[in-house]
């Protein structure tokens, strides 16, 4: 029982990452920078979903 619990809990969390990384790519995609800048964000959000997402939204906005 705990070990669907647990399962549960991460897959949760696992969603709220992907959504958040997501909003985090549409808002590079709607940004001015140039497109250089757009793809290595996009690619750092990519490759490190957690971090990306919060160095994007601390640094590069």
């Amino acid at each position: 029982m705990l070990t669907l619990a647990l399962s549960t809990g991460y897959g949760l969390v696992g969603l709220i990452v992907f959504i958040l990384d997501i909003i985090a790519i549409v808002d590079v995609l709607r940004g001015s920078k140039p497109a250089v800048n757009k793809l290595l964000w996009i690619l750092l959000i990519l490759l490190l979903p957690m971090l990306g997402m919060v160095l994007y939204f601390l640094l590069g906005r």
